[in-house]
């Protein structure tokens, strides 16, 4: 038996990454309809060898569709999400416009797969940078129990979509051929950011998403610290956060140090997390082996490395995660909670 699936924001790359990960784990799609602008209404995207041509979202028309992935802003999905329930269908939403929202499970399926039952129609799916670390975390926080939290992510280009990437090649493109601009030896000629706060060419600055006037905290960090507590069911639990956009194209990373609920040696950790499903460990440094961003795009598993104990910090754990924000981050992980939520898994 096959379902009907929609996905809003199709022309995203979201979008894109999603319909590969359908094919890729043969979902049983019977009819497939996709949603985006009206600027992109009427434009046809082939799937499976066949074409389908985009609606507009805005034209409200999703009757008889069994669930639809929501891959828009915030701003969009608060208005269209529960217009689609109300047409009938489950709605998974990446944006995070529900993630707050105590009425609305935010589900990371490896972890608390159990808060899916308690759905009025809508569950969230975790900001993209949340689920690299709490899938390195969330073995501890079972083993060991966890008290606290410090995180610097490092978050790829893909973050800000095919708009992101699109400025970052082209600036990088521009700048390869610079090199005194690149030492700072003269001016660097590329064209103004749009889509960043500085230039994403060959740089990194401390800044993801915005701050609020007068804060020291950005979105992003708030975004981090909240989800990481709802999901994992720890409402006390200490999270302080920095957030860093990279010159990656895919693969955010993360480095995490946390404080452990009781005493665990490092290869304690590493057992535990080796048996987490969804996760791999890679940890002999000694061999150049650890994660990188380029060994996680293209794969499901988040890839988690560096352990070490923390010899002055009570209980201390750090390690290094990576895993591919456009795929466990994002559209893999709607669709396993589809995949549960539709009685498949």
């Amino acid at each position: 038996m096959g379902f009907s699936i929609g996905i809003s924001g199709a022309t995203g790359i979201t979008g894109d990454v999603a319909l590969r990960i359908l094919t890729e784990r043969k979902f049983p799609v019977d009819h497939l309809r996709l949603f985006a602008s009206r600027r992109s209404a009427g434009q046809v995207i082939s799937w499976q060898g066949n074409e389908y041509t985009i609606e507009a979202l805005d034209d409200g028309n999703f009757e008889g569709l069994d669930l639809i992935i929501s891959a828009t802003s915030s701003a969009i999905a608060k208005q269209w999400a529960p217009k689609m329930v109300a047409a009938g269908a489950k709605v998974v939403d990446q944006s995070s416009a529900f993630r707050g929202d105590p009425n609305v499970p935010l589900v990371i399926p490896e972890i608390n797969l159990g808060d899916l039952a308690s759905n009025s129609g809508i569950v969230a799916g975790p900001n993209c940078t949340t689920a690299v670390a709490i899938m390195a975390i969330a073995p501890l926080q079972r083993a060991f129990g966890i008290e606290s939290v410090v995180s610097s992510s490092y978050q790829a280009i893909s973050g800000k979509g095919r708009e992101g990437v699109a400025e970052f090649l082209e600036a990088s493109a521009s700048a390869v051929s610079q090199e005194a601009g690149l030492r700072g030896d003269a001016s660097l000629n590329v064209a103004s950011p749009v889509q960043f706060p500085h230039n994403s060419a060959f740089n990194l600055f401390p800044q993801c998403e915005e701050f609020r006037e007068g804060s020291d905290t950005s979105t992003e960090e708030e975004k981090m610290q909240a989800e990481m507590r709802k999901i994992m069911h720890a409402p006390g639990l200490f999270v302080h956060a920095t957030a860093v956009r990279v010159p990656v194209v895919v693969g955010h990373s993360v480095s995490l140090a946390v404080s452990l609920g009781s005493s665990a040696s490092a290869a304690e950790v590493r057992e535990a997390i080796a048996r987490f499903p969804g996760v791999r460990v890679v940890d002999e440094p000694w061999k150049a082996q650890y994660p990188t961003p380029r060994q996680a795009a293209g794969i499901d598993e988040v890839l988690v490395g560096r352990i070490r104990e923390i010899p002055f910090m009570k209980n201390g754990i750090s390690l290094f995660a990576s895993g591919d924000n456009l795929r466990k981050g994002n559209a893999l992980n709607a669709i396993q909670v589809a995949e549960h939520w539709l009685g498949m898994a």
